[in-house]
C-alpha cells in the first residue's frame, strides 16, 4: 500500500507538471503569435523627446541654492517596450552638484493623463507626476510631503524651435507662492 501511495504521489506530481508545462507552452505559443498592442496615440505627442540632448540647468537663487548656479549634462530618451512609454536618463554636473536620474513617462488611459515616474540619486523612492498638454506645453504636476510641509512641483516643457526645448520647474511649499526653481535649455545632438 505504501508503494502504491508513493507511485500515486509521483504520478500526480508528474501529471501536474505535464499539465502545467502544456498550459505554459500553449500560453507561450499564443503569446508568440499574438500581435503586440499598439501604443496609445497620446504617446506620439511625446516623440519630440527622442534622441540625445545636451542641456544646461540654471538654478535661481533660493533657500536650497543661495547663490544659484549652473550645471550641464546629457539627456537620452528612447521608447520603452511597445512604444507605450519613454525611458529617459539624464546626468548633470556643475556648481550645483552631481545629479543622475531616470524618468519614465507613459499615458494612463484610466486617468486620461500622462504619468511620469522620476528615480534619482538624491532621494529614495520616486516622484510621481500627472500631466497634460496645455496648448503647446506639456505640464506635469506633483504634490508630496517633505519636512512636515506639502511641496508642490509644476514642470512646463515646450519645444521652442526644431531640436530645442525649454523646461521650467516651479516649486512651492506650505502656503508660499510658486517660484521658478530651475530652467533647463536643451539642444538635440
Amino acid at each position: 500500500m505504501k508503494a502504491f501511495r508513493g507511485i500515486g504521489v509521483v504520478g500526480l506530481a508528474l501529471s501536474l507538471t505535464t499539465a502545467i508545462g502544456a498550459a505554459w507552452g500553449a500560453h507561450q505559443e499564443k503569446s508568440a503569435v499574438a500581435p503586440a498592442s499598439e501604443a496609445a496615440p497620446e504617446m506620439e505627442r511625446l516623440k519630440f523627446y527622442l534622441g540625445e540632448w545636451d542641456y544646461t540647468e540654471t538654478y535661481l537663487k533660493s533657500g536650497a541654492y543661495p547663490d544659484g548656479g549652473k550645471n550641464t549634462g546629457v539627456y537620452t530618451s528612447k521608447l520603452g517596450p511597445g512604444g507605450n512609454s519613454l525611458i529617459n536618463g539624464f546626468h548633470s554636473q556643475g556648481a550645483v552638484g552631481d545629479f543622475e536620474a531616470v524618468l519614465v513617462m507613459t499615458w494612463d488611459p484610466r486617468e486620461k493623463a500622462y504619468k511620469s515616474y522620476i528615480f534619482g540619486n538624491g532621494f529614495p523612492g520616486a516622484v510621481v507626476q500627472t500631466g497634460q498638454f496645455e496648448g503647446d506645453a506639456l505640464v506635469f504636476r506633483s504634490e508630496f510631503a517633505a519636512g512636515g510641509a506639502t511641496v508642490k512641483l509644476r514642470n512646463v516643457t515646450r519645444v521652442i524651435a526644431p531640436g530645442k526645448l525649454v523646461s521650467e520647474e516651479y516649486f512651492s511649499a506650505k502656503d508660499a507662492p510658486e517660484t521658478l526653481f530651475v530652467r533647463v535649455e536643451a539642444t538635440k545632438r
